[in-house]
């Protein structure tokens, strides 16, 4: 009897395991979806995002020629950054009821009599935050090396640092 109830459980786990990769796997491909924009200076500035925070559209509006080029480029660094958050956001909210489900399911030591509990073991700390700041600020600790690369302006002259 007491082995019936154990094939009963597993095979419960078992189609538990089953719903919760299709459900992953739905998720996925809705995550991959995913976009997200932000819209800064007086909705001059439009950066799009996709799923994984990789800019895949930028516009100006009129108005834009009121800017700067360095206004202009802190304004598509913040817009891209604000659409990188909500798409996180929309990534983490979207996977939500995955980790609701393996909350539910039994852990080892349920299953396996005198099995310690690994759980606490095999939980990760949390990463650190990454910084927003440009190359060489001081937050990042870094001297800006240049990388070979040069820069032109559209009238023909070398950029400064600051664009």
């Amino acid at each position: 009897m007491t082995n019936e109830f154990a094939q009963a459980d597993l095979n419960s786990i078992l189609e538990g395991f089953a719903d919760q990769m299709q459900t992953i796997s739905r998720l996925q491909h809705e995550r991959a979806a995913l976009t997200a924009s932000a819209t800064v200076r007086g909705k001059r500035v439009t950066v799009t995002v996709n799923a994984d925070g990789t800019v895949i559209e930028t516009r100006f509006r009129s108005g834009i020629e009121d800017l700067d080029y360095p206004e202009i480029a802190k304004a598509v660094t913040e817009a891209a950054q604000q659409a990188a958050a909500e798409v996180a956001r929309l990534s983490s909210e979207l996977m939500a009821p995955v980790s609701q489900n393996r909350k539910r399911l039994p852990k080892l030591n349920d299953l396996i009599p005198g099995m310690p509990d690994l759980s606490k073991e095999l939980v990760a700390p949390p990463p650190p935050v990454v910084s927003l700041a440009p190359p060489g600020a001081a937050e990042r600790g870094e001297v800006r090396k240049d990388s070979g690369s040069s820069e032109v302006s559209p009238r023909g002259g070398a950029l400064d640092s600051g664009w």
